[in-house]
């Protein structure tokens, strides 16, 4: 788990390379791994899987990531599109027109040229729209700010998935150990009884007894094997593998970290100031806040008025000359300015500002419940880790000590003490310790994991 550190700059390559499409618009920014998916099965089924591996693997590979980055590129086009109010408007344009000279017309002795055609550039400039470009700015840089928080959510979503999922794979391992044991175990307490039997000391009844014990402890070991295969199934679809289709039993999937005891020490009030700062859903409401507010005032300026400036070159050919005659006879520039104003829109504004601020002040509401329900989010989290902390510490030595009270019950059974139900009640306590003291393990793991994903905690750093 110490390692899981070097995956820190892996995850800011990516977030800073995903940023730059904003500022440059170009997936070539992203690198290799950010722009295509690759599925080495060879590579990955026979070298053990770290949870830094994993969780690289989650940033390059998720198909919900790979979703998200894809979103992300598309929120790049919103941006250019809002901020574009701001920008002056460039326009070119031009026609030719030719005319039957018995349709033209004659007037004091001119008679109009048959042919004609114009050209001209022209370049538009807004000045003043009822507080509609300042807004478009802002709007602009509110939009990136809410994508890249979206982006950012989906992919802690995504990465906290994984570390569970890593942490299931663990814990499914360890109980088909903890079964398989319990399996010996109750095997050889059958071939003892067995031998007993034959040599006369015990009676038939501790054969069947030891051999119901051991019957009812298979289908354990069977279901164990089975949560081994759906949780590496479960794995292998987060890190975006494509299983061979023949493989279908078992994946050969090696995990190499283990389920640990790591301490993380947090207190409540520390933890809701952590998660109102840094949770990407708040920040993402808060743009979206900021955009339906930005909204209001677009919806506003329809009260008042715009203005515009332009400024143009053109070209025409001279309406009075012969009519074959096409050469470049008129040209110049031309300036100017334009005034726009509704004095009366049939309530098209008002219809929109009423629709605007209610969308604002449900914004507002929803980032109120949103913090709400992230607080008791936390609440949630610390109290689920601070009951699996406690778990994990009550199991500490219950293992050791059922491992002794295990010999004690079989050295009272030879010594003619004890009972085999003794005995088989000390190896069934025996397995349910450790069972217990691997869950206690798992839940620790990802109560942390939630924890830290419910304050805004980096994914990426493990903890």
């Amino acid at each position: 788990m110490k390692e899981m550190k070097t995956i820190l700059p892996l995850a800011i390559f990516l977030f800073g390379a995903t940023g730059s499409i904003f500022a440059q618009g170009a997936d070539t920014n992203l690198p290799a791994y950010a722009r295509e998916t690759t599925t080495n099965w060879i590579a990955w089924s026979t070298q053990p899987l770290s949870l830094v591996n994993a969780l690289n693997l989650s940033l390059q590979q998720n198909a919900t990531i790979l979703e998200a980055r894809n979103d992300l590129r598309a929120s790049q086009g919103v941006v250019i599109q809002t901020r574009a109010v701001a920008l002056p408007q460039v326009t070119a344009g031009g026609q030719y027109k030719y005319t039957q000279p018995t349709a033209e017309e004659t007037l004091f002795g001119f008679t109009e040229p048959n042919q004609n055609w114009n050209a001209d550039v022209q370049i538009v400039q807004t000045i003043y729209e009822g507080g509609k470009l300042v807004a478009a700015i802002r709007a602009a840089g509110a939009t990136k700010r809410q994508a890249i928080a979206q982006f950012e959510t989906v992919v802690a979503d995504t990465l906290l998935n994984t570390r569970v999922a890593y942490y299931d794979v663990l814990l499914a391992g360890q109980q088909i150990t903890v079964h398989e044991a319990s399996v010996n175990l109750l095997q050889k307490e059958l071939q003892d009884q067995e031998s007993r039997y034959k040599a006369g000391t015990v009676p038939h009844f501790n054969v069947l007894q030891a051999d119901v014990a051991l019957a009812n402890e298979r289908p354990n070991l069977i279901q164990a094997r089975n949560n081994y295969r759906i949780a590496k199934n479960n794995l292998s679809n987060l890190l975006g593998y494509n299983l061979p289709r023949d493989i279908w039993e078992d994946i050969p999937m090696h995990l190499s970290d283990t389920l640990d005891d790591k301490p993380f020490e947090v207190n409540l009030p520390d933890a809701i100031q952590a998660a109102m700062a840094r949770r990407t859903e708040l920040i993402a409401l808060r743009e979206g806040e900021e955009l339906d507010n930005l909204n209001l005032v677009n919806a506003s300026s329809g009260y008042k008025p715009s203005l515009q400036v332009f400024a143009g070159y053109g070209w025409n050919n001279a309406q009075f000359t012969p009519p074959v005659t096409l050469n470049h006879d008129l040209y110049g520039y031309n300036a100017g300015a334009q005034l726009q104003w509704d004095i009366f829109d049939g309530l098209l504004t008002r219809g929109k500002v009423v629709q605007a601020r209610a969308l604002y002040e449900k914004s507002q509401n929803t980032l109120a419940d949103e913090s709400r329900q992230i607080e008791l989010e936390v609440r949630t989290a610390y109290s689920d880790f601070v009951e699996a902390k406690e778990v994990l510490v009550s199991q500490e030595e219950v293992q050791a000590e059922a491992e002794e009270a295990l010999r004690e019950a079989r050295a009272r059974s030879e010594a003619g003490t004890g009972t085999q139900l003794d005995v088989l009640n000390a190896e069934t306590a025996l397995t349910q310790a450790r069972t217990t003291q691997i869950q206690a393990l798992h839940d620790y793991d990802v109560a942390r994991a939630r924890l830290e994903r419910a304050m805004g905690e980096n994914m990426t750093m493990g903890g």
